[in-house]
């Protein structure tokens, strides 16, 4: 496998700035990775080779005329297709959207290309970001590289598979309730959550709109933290970015490194834990916990009694905003449109196309949202799951009051079988429980890998959650654990990815 694609992405950039490697050289050898390895994988819906390669011939001409360029430039990036590409593909993984060329950039997007950044192209992900697998996609699930019969979570596989098959060093994804943390998990990849509000969702094509949030995905720590630093920041262009400094996520995850988590208090959410959780995970968990008190960290138990509500809560503020901001789809302005042969009315027309384009969890969600929306259920359902909400902010709250940042498992398991949970909706969305309550409160949270599990050797992934614009905080526990893991394991892992050729564990 070309040395080049195992690099970190701050080694890249070390690489491309002292003009030891050129940028082209670095695109290209991820491009060529795609093409020998994503029939298997499916984690790319577009790529964009000429984009790619004319953005890295600029960063090389910049950095031969001596221009100064930004930490990143030249690193390739996966970006998920909820997220606008002028003149690039924008599906979001669903076919009311096939064929819709943006005519514009999200502020994320622009954001890494004014970075240097290069964008590879667009991955694959649950409908409208969906879902806990990438099955729910209208262009096939995305297989996870550790094992090509498995999920790679959701709802953004094709950011986290990318990352773990070495098809780009880095990928932007988003979370609604997971979508990045729990993807990362089951891949042995680093997935993180800002704090809402702390990256702009100005051309994220919205599910949840209270819940949404872009954020990076890497195979290190400090590799999240530099991406992260990118496109993090207010933004006027949407009305929920909070205007106040980036934390220092990239000086927190150098410090981290050094390994002394000494006055560190860190609290272990006792709720995340027994029946529905595969032993393995919770074996990797406890080793987890027992590595940051060798780092120093004071470890305490910690109660959240309203965790317990999240899950449900969720079910109904989600599909309740969906239900909203979806039914801007009404095959009047762009995407398909099914049925317009002149003979039929507007609602006809709306009717026939919403049927074919969108997928059943699409649907589904709609439904229950309309109906949690609906006239006389409205404070029964989405106002009482919003006071739960409040509760939950609360338990959030008291928590931070007596520890620095919080701990639980990622996931309940590992990688379930594609196809295991399709006919199951209620079993799907457990594999969110540990993540939705960082959604629904607002505040920072990430998976780091922990490991692989003794039950069947596949990655687990340990979340660790810090108060609402202290993002630093868990950046410098990731980074200190992720240092102290890989000497114990004597790898980092990722290792390998065994069912794909050119790679070995």
């Amino acid at each position: 496998m070309n040395s080049l694609i195992r690099s970190t992405a701050a080694e890249l950039a070390a690489k491309i700035a002292s003009r030891e490697v050129s940028a082209v050289e670095v695109a290209q050898a991820h491009l060529d990775r795609i093409a020998e390895v994503d029939g298997a994988v499916n984690a790319f819906l577009h790529v964009d080779t000429e984009g790619a390669l004319d953005a890295a011939r600029k960063v090389d001409d910049d950095i031969a005329a001596g221009v100064q360029v930004g930490p990143l430039a030249g690193v390739p990036v996966a970006l998920k297709d909820v997220l606008t590409t002028e003149g690039v593909p924008t599906t979001v993984g669903s076919k009311i959207l096939e064929g819709w060329v943006p005519p514009y950039d999200a502020t994320v997007t622009r954001r890494l290309k004014e970075a240097g950044v290069v964008i590879l192209g667009k991955t694959n992900m649950d409908e409208f970001a969906m879902g806990s697998s990438t099955e729910n996609s209208a262009y096939g699930p995305t297989r996870n590289p550790w094992d090509l019969d498995r999920i790679p979570g959701g709802s953004g596989g094709g950011s986290a598979a990318a990352l773990a098959a070495f098809e780009a060093p880095l990928s932007i994804g988003t979370d609604t309730g997971g979508s990045i943390r729990q993807p990362g998990a089951v891949t042995g990849t680093v997935g993180v959550k800002p704090t809402y509000g702390g990256v702009s969702r100005y051309g994220l094509v919205a599910f949840s709109s209270s819940l949404d949030q872009a954020g990076p995905c890497a195979r290190t720590v400090l590799d999240a933290a530099l991406l992260h630093e990118v496109i993090a920041g207010y933004d006027p262009m949407d009305s929920t970015s909070i205007d106040a400094p980036v934390p220092p996520v990239v000086a927190a995850a150098r410090e981290g490194a050094n390994g002394d988590l000494s006055g560190v208090r860190v609290g272990v959410v006792t709720q995340f834990s027994g029946e529905g959780y595969q032993p393995g995970v919770l074996r990797s968990f406890e080793a987890a916990v027992a590595q940051l008190k060798q780092l120093g960290a004071e470890v305490v138990e910690v109660s959240c009694p309203s965790f317990d509500y999240a899950l449900p809560a969720y079910y109904l503020i989600a599909p309740s905003e969906a239900s909203s901001n979806l039914a801007r789809f009404d095959a009047m302005r762009y995407g398909i449109r099914v049925g317009d042969d002149g003979t039929r009315s507007a609602e006809e027309v709306m009717s026939l196309t919403r049927e074919a384009g969108f997928g059943p969890e699409v649907k589904r969600r709609i439904m229950i949202g309309t109906y949690a929306l609906s006239s006389g259920y409205y404070d029964a359902y989405y106002g009482s799951a919003q006071k739960v909400r409040t509760l939950i902010s609360r338990d959030f709250e008291a928590a931070f009051a007596t520890v620095d940042v919080l701990v639980s498992p990622t996931t309940p398991t590992t990688a379930f079988p594609i196809g295991e949970r399709t006919d199951d909706p209620i079993a799907m969305y457990k594999a969110d429980l540990c993540t939705i309550p960082a959604n629904l409160a607002g505040n920072a949270a990430m998976s780091v890998p922990s490991g692989l599990s003794d039950d069947d050797g596949l990655p687990v992934g340990l979340q660790i959650m810090a108060p609402a614009l202290q993002d630093h905080r868990m950046y410098r526990v990731a980074a200190a654990y992720e240092v102290a893991r890989d000497a114990a394991l004597g790898a980092t892992v990722i290792s390998g990815v065994p069912q794909l050729a050119g790679a070995s564990r």
